[in-house]
């Protein structure tokens, strides 16, 4: 797959070269968020009159399919792609053409990035306060079955007063 800062030289770069620049074996499990955030902006494009409300249709619905096809394993991401965001446009523009390339309008790869990384942060964060909640849950368990057993307490790194262990 081709890189899309590639144009400026004329000889192939080290293989060295092209892995520190790529990340998709990074970015790839953030499919799911740079599609959607790409259909939002598809949608948001068309709605304003930037591109053609039925170009916006078309991309909108062609993101929908490769997502779906990700998903069900019909279509395995590229390793050798840059990054998600030109696996994701160059996947959409082979099954569209040119009106694949105009999802990027008005947007940057670094807007892109920032969606990504925003709603991956989101959804890992209720994944995370799921494990909390069940974290609190076991230490107060915990604490209710051992009301009775005395420890020492703690102050500033120091033993203090004689606790029990529920406390």
């Amino acid at each position: 797959m081709a890189q899309l800062w590639k144009g400026r030289f004329k000889k192939e770069l080290a293989k060295e070269t092209n892995d520190f620049n790529a990340s998709i074996h990074f970015d790839s499990r953030m499919y799911k968020e740079d599609i959607t955030g790409s259909m939002a902006h598809a949608t948001m494009l068309g709605a304003c009159g930037i591109i053609e409300k039925s170009e916006s249709e078309k991309i909108v619905q062609g993101l929908s399919e490769i997502l779906a096809d990700i998903e069900s394993g019909k279509l395995a991401i590229d390793p050798a792609a840059e990054d998600i965001h030109t696996f994701v446009e160059g996947e959409l523009t082979a099954r569209l053409g040119q009106t694949g390339k105009r999802l990027h309008t008005g947007r940057s790869r670094n807007d892109q990035v920032a969606l990504d990384i925003r709603l991956t942060l989101r959804d890992y964060s209720h994944t995370l306060q799921a494990y909390i909640v069940e974290l609190i849950k076991v230490i107060c368990r915990k604490a209710a079955e051992n009301t009775t057993a005395v420890m020492p307490g703690y102050t500033h790194l120091q033993r203090a007063q004689p606790i029990t262990f529920g406390h």
